[in-house]
């Protein structure tokens, strides 16, 4: 009897043991079972959840979180596929939020206006989905620095007028090694349908001018896609910008050395001739083509800026009241007017220390003087040719004055 309780005994243990068994195997037939068939299962209800993680709004934030060397301009945006953005939310670090516009579907967004540099911006945006399923995504970058970027400073100014002689001068306050890179990035063009080609002077400038002067009402269309460009090593481009200015009409001027006369032209045509003295025999002025590149009403001009001293050092001269002064090169050249010399000396005698003088008088108000005229009728970007003062003609980056080589020349120096 003991020995058939026993057997009985592991005969209902094994019993149960197999009913757990089968239980634990087939609790999800029993489920279904239990719902009347046909009802959700595990892999429907798996099924269902990725169908709506898939349908879900995924947010794209660029630049990318972690970011460094962001573009101030284009690299700022946020977007959504399979739904609408709610809300985005950019700040700078310390809480000054960056006003921006959200496009007219609500997929998009960018700030209104420039980022600023060296600095970093944070961005919370918030989405939905069809069903009403909310996201979000959230960012932070640092925008490019002024050690690591490189802007150009160019010339003339967006909506001025200038003479035909004018180029587009570009001066980057980085040096450029990628210069093909940035020129690409350049485009200068003319309503006149000219060829238009850049010429690098050394790593920090290039000028742009078509093979001839302009045309005389011409519009001159300058665009810096400069935005990301790589100028050099880990330094980047930060302007994007469009500039345009007009082309007044055209006049160049003519020194003679020799005659001691300046022939003013305008489409070739005579119409005005001015007595000048120009630099002395010790003191020429440069030959060549040169540019009108500012005007003072009246400045300060001291020898010793430009090497003029006597034996103490002291500037030869020193005026400070030069009277109707244009700039023809960046080491001092000028045609101005002169109130301190002899009359008798303009179209007689060369007595300068290498510009070209006009008879004026003290305080540049006098109308009928020859420094009046010519201050008056003149515009930045004419052109003033000297010729025969037996000096060496002036260098092309001496100012603005790149029409002194050839068109064959000014095409080497492009990079593209």
């Amino acid at each position: 009897m003991t020995v058939s309780k026993r057997r009985r005994g592991l005969t209902v243990a094994s019993a149960l043991l197999g009913g757990v068994l089968v239980l634990s195997a087939c609790s999800g037939g029993d489920d279904s079972s239990s719902s009347g068939g046909g009802g959700d299962t595990s892999q429907a209800k798996a099924d269902e959840a990725a169908a709506k993680k898939s349908s879900q709004a995924e947010i794209k934030i660029t630049p990318k979180d972690g970011t460094d060397n962001a573009s101030i301009n284009n690299s700022a945006a946020v977007t959504v596929s399979k739904g609408t953005l709610t809300d985005v939310t950019m700040t700078t670090t310390d809480g000054t939020k960056v006003a921006g516009e959200l496009s007219a579907d609500k997929t998009s967004w960018k700030p209104d206006t420039q980022l600023e540099r060296s600095t970093t911006y944070k961005v919370a945006a918030e989405a939905k989905d069809t069903d009403g399923l909310v996201a979000h995504e959230n960012a932070s970058f640092t925008t490019v620095s002024p050690a690591n970027s490189f802007i150009g400073n160019f010339t003339p100014e967006d909506g001025s007028t200038v003479g035909v002689g004018m180029p587009v001068s570009i001066n980057f306050d980085k040096a450029i090694s990628n210069k093909a890179a940035v020129q690409k990035g350049i485009t200068v063009s003319s309503s006149s349908g000219q060829e238009v080609v850049g010429h690098w002077f050394n790593a920090n400038r290039i000028d742009f001018r078509p093979e001839d002067y302009w045309k005389e009402n011409s519009t001159v269309t300058l665009k810096l896609a400069l935005d990301g460009v790589e100028g050099a090593s880990g330094v980047y481009g930060v302007q994007q910008k469009t500039v345009t200015f007009k082309i007044g009409r055209n006049q160049v001027s003519y020194v003679d050395a020799k005659t001691k006369q300046m022939k003013i032209t305008h489409n070739g045509t005579t119409i005005k001739t001015i007595p000048i003295s120009a630099g002395s025999p010790e003191n020429k002025t440069y030959e060549g083509v040169m540019v009108m590149s500012e005007k003072f009403k009246e400045t300060r001009m001291n020898g010793a800026t430009v090497g003029f001293t006597d034996d103490d050092g002291k500037g030869e001269y020193d005026i400070k009241d030069v009277p109707h002064a244009i700039r023809l090169t960046n080491s001092g050249t000028f045609v101005h007017g002169n109130y301190w010399g002899a009359k008798s000396v303009f179209g007689n005698v060369n007595t300068s220390h290498g510009c070209v003088g006009l008879s004026d008088t003290k305080g540049a108000n006098d109308t009928g003087t020859a420094g009046y005229w010519f201050y008056t009728n003149s515009i930045v970007g004419d052109v003033v040719v000297v010729s025969n003062t037996g000096d060496k003609t002036v260098a092309p980056d001496n100012g603005l004055n790149g029409w002194n080589l050839n068109w064959a020349d000014w095409k080497a120096g492009s990079a593209v």
